[in-house]
């Protein structure tokens, strides 16, 4: 068997049927047909070290919420992994971090770090639901930037409970004359995250500790040197030139690369920088050129055909298909923002879209190792000891993924995250390193799924296998 011209051993074969080199599919994927791969960078072709960058991203959020009069009291919290999981919604009239599922119902819900029963959750929400859709009131925090700021926002809810100084109110707090709403910290909070962006501060954190905070890995350029064997290569990122180029993807990524002399640009057909994702796949922004020597942006708007080795800034997606000469249905986007990478380049572009979902390597170990009940009686089992098992395995699992649970489930129901890379991930993995171990010719093919179904049993036992990756590459 020939893999784009190399020949695996059988150990590699062997990675195909293990969870933790797989690429899974929700729907059907012909590589052969793919003419464009595009890449973000942060967290997809950048991958960061969990969970030290998020604990860096948190001290510094805490320390700046200090900086402008939040009490000093909030320097005693520390990053603690086990709480935050991603796709949570933050309330900001109640103060509560929920986990619900695609519909709005109530999965879990913490007002601070105390986990409210159900009789409780009906006070704050009676029907055990929220809208969704009022956006102005319920913020997602769906991406991996944010799980530092899903930690900050329990740490300020418990401090202020726990504070003397303040009374608790449905609202907020108050002290004296002064009412802290869940609002305001809210809004607080969300200023201290772009400080932290815009400022750079973060970015400076983390190119003086690269070791600590970026993984090297050196299947980086093998896997864009056989992609661009059978296709063309993009980068598309959010970041500016010199994040980019003089550390991150110059130092870090290709630092064992065999020719070291060669240029990350290289890699790539095109390279676009400040692309203001998911403005990108709108309107997008003025196209520009960077000067690779200074950083800077040379004035105008570029209009003329692609330049290899050229760097650009701004731009649009459609801009991109059109120096690359591809259409939108050519191209296969990696990238591991749910909303900014993969559903903008889905609903609006039409893309084929790959979402990196880091912790998805830890959902399956966690699965393969927790999941089985095993049955040694040969009669007709008691189904209320059955129900029983069932339910504090259950639980028993998804204390073993985190506080909040599973980033996919909760139970046997689908969470908020989990029903979004479904409906807009046509394939996920935990790392787009995965893509070496399948050729370039390779078809994922989607499971076929019922629309009706004999009994209610086929049902279940359908979406459960489905929900836990049970997608088997044909």
């Amino acid at each position: 068997i020939f893999f784009n011209g190399w020949s695996p051993r059988k150990h590699q074969l062997s990675v195909l049927f293990s969870f933790d080199y797989r690429v899974f599919v929700n729907r059907s994927v012909t590589l052969e047909n793919i003419k464009c791969y595009g890449f973000d960078m942060d967290y997809t072709l950048a991958a960061y070290k969990s969970p030290d960058y998020e604990d860096l991203g948190f001290e510094l959020l805490r320390d700046r919420l200090v900086s402008i009069g939040y009490p000093h009291e909030l320097l005693r919290y520390n990053y603690d992994p086990t709480f935050p999981t991603r796709g949570l919604v933050f309330d900001t009239m109640y103060g509560n971090l929920l986990k619900v599922d695609s519909n709005g119902n109530i999965l879990l819900c913490s007002h601070g770090f105390t986990f409210l029963k159900r009789d409780k959750i009906h006070d704050y929400y009676p029907n055990n639901f929220i809208q969704r859709g009022n956006t102005d009131r319920f913020y997602i925090l769906n991406t991996l930037f944010n799980l530092s700021e899903t930690y900050l926002y329990g740490c300020l809810v418990e401090l202020f409970t726990r504070c003397s100084r303040y009374v608790n109110c449905q609202k907020g707090f108050k002290y004296g004359d002064l009412f802290m709403s869940f609002r305001s910290m809210f809004q607080d909070v969300r200023d201290a995250m772009d400080y932290v962006h815009d400022t750079g501060i973060l970015k400076e954190s983390t190119l003086k500790n690269l070791d600590k905070y970026v993984v090297r890995d050196p299947n980086l350029p093998v896997l864009l040197t056989r992609i661009k064997e059978v296709a063309k290569v993009f980068l598309a990122t959010n970041s500016d030139y010199n994040y980019t180029e003089v550390r991150l993807m110059n130092v870090s990524i290709f630092f064992s690369y065999k020719n070291p002399k060669k240029q990350w640009r290289a890699f790539f057909d095109l390279v676009v920088v400040d692309t203001r994702k998911p403005l990108f796949f709108a309107e997008g922004t003025v196209l520009r050129q960077v000067d690779t020597n200074t950083g800077k942006l040379r004035i105008g708007t570029y209009t003329g055909d692609l330049q290899h080795g050229t760097v650009y800034s701004g731009g649009s997606s459609d801009i991109v298909c059109d120096l690359l000469d591809v259409k939108g249905k050519d191209i296969l986007y990696v990238g591991d923002h749910i909303f900014g990478d993969i559903l903008k380049s889905k609903k609006r572009q039409g893309w084929k879209t790959f979402l990196v979902v880091p912790e998805l390597a830890k959902e399956l170990q966690v699965w393969t190792e927790k999941s089985l009940l095993h049955f040694s009686c040969r009669e007709c089992p008691d189904i209320s000891a059955i129900q029983t098992r069932i339910k504090v395995v259950t639980y028993r699992m998804d204390l073993s993924y985190g506080q909040m649970g599973s980033l996919l489930r909760s139970g046997s129901r689908q969470t908020l995250f989990a029903s979004q890379l479904m409906r807009y991930a046509d394939l996920y993995s935990s790392t787009c390193i995965n893509l070496l171990h399948y050729p370039f010719s390779y078809l994922f093919r989607a499971q076929s799924v019922l629309v009706s179904f004999s009994s209610d049993m086929h049902v279940i036992i359908n979406r459960d296998m489905h929900l836990l990756f049970h997608q088997i590459p044909c």
